[in-house]
């Protein structure tokens, strides 16, 4: 049985693990002991190593024939320093992974004026996240050709789930953009994002970047009205924009800076994936039954 190491063992990864643990020997790279008893009892191995503490990388080296890397950079820079010492330890064993995926970002694209958006557009970030996603993105391919690891990488736009609404910001009746400035945005669901990474540890290609996105293109005020009519909720104020920029805090501002709508051909073409939640009026629908 392959082995298989995970690093980023958080919502993406537990969701894939009744799956992966049938499949291969599961190992994850942990930092508490909580999170050792709750791995093992899913049937995983943890291993004590944090991104942060280059020394504790090293007994990683050699563990994985595959690699699912999802664990976030830090949140300062504009390199990834997490991958990078990640794959200096990996270096050092004396046998390296076959197969590496990563989930990155569509953000790594920046502002496309409401273009659509295939895997063949130079990445432009225009934020402090998405430059170290994009550096991190450079370094896995450089690895990838130096040390023949096949590494994927997914492209993740807005990932929601029935736990991963935005109902608090409804709630608080924050604003969004009036519909003349309001831009597109892009989505999936969480368990097709995992079953997306599944996908790629058997058929992704060698330095191929997937879009990681359902066949959603709605603009950011239809994808809160869907949510808010879900839940009988009001329906978010639209303003126009100098108006939001004074009322948001300057994180909340950056997801109003960039529209585009995201082609999900190739992993569909060439992962052979078929989403479980296509759209996310289907997919509430489906996910809140019970929702008044």
């Amino acid at each position: 049985m392959q082995r298989l190491l995970i690093i980023g063992c958080g919502d993406i990864a537990r969701r894939a693990l009744p799956w992966l643990v049938k499949h291969y020997r599961v190992y994850a790279a942990v930092r508490s002991d909580a999170r050792h008893r709750e791995l093992r009892a899913l049937g995983v191995t943890p291993l004590r190593a944090d991104l942060d503490k280059p020394r504790s990388l090293r007994r990683l080296a050699g563990i994985g024939n595959l690699i699912l890397h999802f664990a976030p950079p830090q949140e300062t820079g504009l390199v990834d320093r997490r991958t990078q010492m990640l794959l200096a330890a990996l270096s050092t064993g004396k046998i390296l992974p076959r197969r590496l995926i990563y989930i990155s970002t569509s953000g790594v694209y920046g502002d496309c004026g409401g273009a659509w958006v295939s895997e063949e557009r130079p990445p432009c970030p225009q934020t402090g996240r998405a430059q170290r996603r994009c550096d991190a993105e450079a370094r896995l391919r450089r690895f990838g050709r130096k040390r023949r690891v096949a590494v994927s990488i997914l492209r993740a736009p807005g990932i929601y789930a029935g736990d991963r609404l935005p109902l608090a910001r409804l709630e608080r009746g924050l604003p969004l953009l009036q519909e003349s400035d309001d831009i597109y945005t892009n989505h999936i669901h969480a368990d097709d994002l995992a079953a997306i990474a599944q996908m790629a540890l058997s058929r992704g290609r060698a330095g191929r970047i997937y879009n990681a996105s359902d066949d959603s293109a709605l603009k950011m005020g239809e994808y809160f009205d869907l949510i808010a009519d879900r839940f009988g909720l009001p329906r978010a104020p639209r303003l126009p924009r100098a108006e939001v920029e004074r009322r948001l805090s300057p994180a909340m501002l950056s997801f109003m800076g960039e529209s585009r709508r995201l082609s999900n051909r190739r992993i569909k073409r060439e992962l052979g994936v078929k989403l479980k939640y296509p759209e996310v009026a289907s997919a509430l629908a489906d996910l809140l039954p019970e929702a008044v």
